[in-house]
């Protein structure tokens, strides 16, 4: 999927200039064409009952057979199978088993959009039909729902592929769940010459029928720490003969909670959580090392940073002071450290626009609470000038949707999927053709679908 590169100057430089003349014209959306009708009529199209069947139908096959991090190959198939049927154009593999599509005139401008296809090692205890046929192994956090989401838009923007002012990158990811999808499609060049990105997450934070995000910061980095923490055991009786690292270590988890409490400016919200402490076997032999490992969050990539080296420097320090050695691996099981997930303040903008007239006002939640999850949405946002992440509802205690992500009982509500696929389409749409009327200038701005 070759694609021009933009012309001088770098888009570095000039789409910021860009971006806030599109944000000017967001205020008039409701003006001309691409107003609230338009913008809902694209969500009652998704509403129908032969498109909204379609689509809890890719949902509950995948449902059935959830496929763990970088092994999604039939879930993929599937996806191939279906952007075939509507007649989108894809690359393939990406990733490992990533799919990336385009819909549009297959020039610039670029927007993307993202949906997640992993599923979780965890086995479901939600009786239903299409309950999961894999043996510890569920679609616990609605990468099902997100993949025919993005399958919905992807046949919505194929209908209105000759009114597209530019190219929308449909991004089908793999391994989201082990930190390091996202990277991988960006290394894989998925994002070349994108400018602006979406992507989404079912929630039972939000009633069905409900969006909402905010600017800025809206979900934390995270990390992993490891540390084994050594000193020569021996017999419990003779502790003077020994360098005991359970006390070093007891030392290191209370000093290690001064961090936030002390350190942490108060309106930069911190996490500092030790949830593994591993020593000896017996009652009678202070052990030869103990192993401890936990997780830290922030919500800015420097306090990030600077939580990561202090957390090395108190349990080295802290282990010295009980003559212990210590060494910590923050790349522990793999996972990687990922940067916290910051929307783009004009494209807030945007999305408050479109959803408001997509879901109407009161659907809208535009300045929620920031998460301190994390997402590996974030490598995109690193990748690409502007991004958006936001949160679809899928909470419907009628059905059952009242329980969070990652648990066994998670389960999700059908109706939601017509929202979220109407809402990618509408945020993709709107954003080439108000950035078309940017590039235009303000003598001549003519806003149509």
């Amino acid at each position: 999927m070759a694609a021009p590169a933009p012309p001088t100057p770098p888009r570095r430089l000039l789409l910021p200039l860009l971006l806030l003349a599109v944000a000017a014209t967001w205020t008039g959306a409701t003006e001309g064409g691409g107003g609230a009708g338009e913008y809902n009529g694209v969500l009652r199209r998704a509403q129908r009952s032969e498109f909204a069947a379609w689509m809890a139908g890719v949902r509950a096959a995948i449902h059935e057979r959830p496929e763990l991090a970088f092994q999604e190959h039939e879930t993929s198939a599937l996806v191939r199978r279906e952007l075939d049927a509507i007649g989108v154009a894809y690359r393939y593999p990406v990733a490992s088993t990533g799919v990336v599509a385009n819909v549009g005139t297959g020039g610039p401008p670029f927007v993307a959009l993202r949906a997640d296809m992993d599923a979780l090692p965890l086995q479901e205890e939600v009786e239903w039909e299409h309950k999961s046929k894999e043996t510890r192994k569920m679609h616990a956090c609605g990468h099902d729902a997100h993949t025919a989401m993005l399958l919905g838009a992807a046949r919505i923007l194929n209908e209105h592929r000759h009114e597209l002012q530019g190219t929308v990158i449909l991004l089908f990811q793999p391994g989201e769940e082990v930190g390091t999808g996202a990277k991988k499609m960006v290394n894989a060049g998925a994002v070349d010459n994108v400018e602006a990105i979406f992507a989404f997450h079912v929630t039972v934070m939000l009633p069905t029928g409900v969006v909402g995000s905010r600017a800025g910061p809206l979900l934390a980095a995270s990390g992993f720490f490891e540390a084994v923490i050594t000193g020569p055991g021996g017999h419990a009786a003779m502790p003077h003969s020994t360098v005991d690292p359970v006390v070093a270590a007891s030392s290191v988890v209370l000093s290690l909670q001064s961090l936030v409490s002390r350190e942490a400016d108060p309106f930069d919200s911190q996490v500092v959580t030790v949830t593994r402490f591993r020593g000896g076997g017996a009652f009678n032999v202070i052990p030869d090392s103990v192993t401890i490992g936990g997780t830290f969050r922030c919500f800015s990539s420097e306090g990030f940073m600077r939580l990561k080296r202090r957390i090395e420097e108190v349990i080295v320090a802290q282990s010295a002071v009980h003559r212990c050695a210590a060494s910590v691996d923050f790349s522990a099981g793999g996972s990687p450290l990922l940067p916290p997930t910051v929307n783009t303040a004009a494209l807030h903008e945007h999305f408050v626009a479109v959803a408001a007239e997509t879901v109407g006002v009161a659907g809208v939640r535009g300045a929620m609470e920031p998460c301190m999850g994390s997402e590996d949405f974030a490598a995109f946002s690193e990748a690409v000038p502007s991004s958006h992440f936001y949160f679809v509802g899928t909470r419907n205690e009628a059905v059952g949707a009242v329980h969070d992500a990652h648990s066994p009982h998670f389960f999700v509500d059908d109706e939601a999927l017509p929202y979220g696929a109407a809402m990618h389409a509408n945020l993709a749409m709107g954003y080439l053709r108000r950035r078309a009327a940017a590039s235009r200038g303000p003598g001549d701005s003519h806003d149509e679908l």
